[in-house]
């Protein structure tokens, strides 16, 4: 009976750690349609968060949603999937912490993680609801990284 148990188990993290990767390469895709079809848009949202130097910003506006895209394909095939799952909880994190960042600096922007950002009101910032929106992203990263076996995964089908 243990065995069976255990073999139920190992289904059931199987299929968690599929909806896990499809939704976590979802958001990844999602997030960089817009950032690829407006890269002027993208180059102003990095630039409004006063993070990166000032040379660096166009580079790192133009690398960013290839990366992205890169991200959401690989864990939709599940290819590396636990890489991507630990470079998608690392990226996340820079993700959090700079738009903590944004509201301990007084700075007030739409964050443009979906594209379309820029200055809003003082006061008319969504910064908890960005923070929340990516922690909670971080949570299906995390479980592929303990669990990255799944269901339907180039992983499997290549046994890496």
């Amino acid at each position: 009976m243990a065995t069976k148990s255990s073999l139920l188990d190992a289904r059931s993290t199987a299929w968690i750690s599929l909806v896990a990767r499809l939704l976590l390469g979802a958001m990844w895709l999602y997030y960089s349609v817009p950032k690829l079809t407006q890269p002027t848009q993208n180059i102003a949202d990095v630039r409004n968060f006063q993070i990166v130097p000032q040379g660096l910003v166009t580079p790192f506006a133009y690398a960013q949603p290839y990366l992205e895209l890169a991200f959401g394909i690989l864990l939709v095939i599940g290819l590396g999937t636990r890489l991507v799952a630990l470079l998608s909880a690392i990226l996340l994190l820079v993700y959090i912490g700079g738009i903590i960042s944004l509201g301990a600096r007084g700075i007030s922007i739409s964050c443009g993680c979906g594209g379309g950002g820029g200055q809003v009101a003082q006061g008319q910032t969504r910064y908890t609801l960005d923070v929340l929106r990516d922690t909670v992203f971080l949570i299906p990263a995390l479980w592929l990284i303990w669990k990255p076996q799944s269901r339907f995964s180039a992983d499997t089908a290549l046994a890496i």
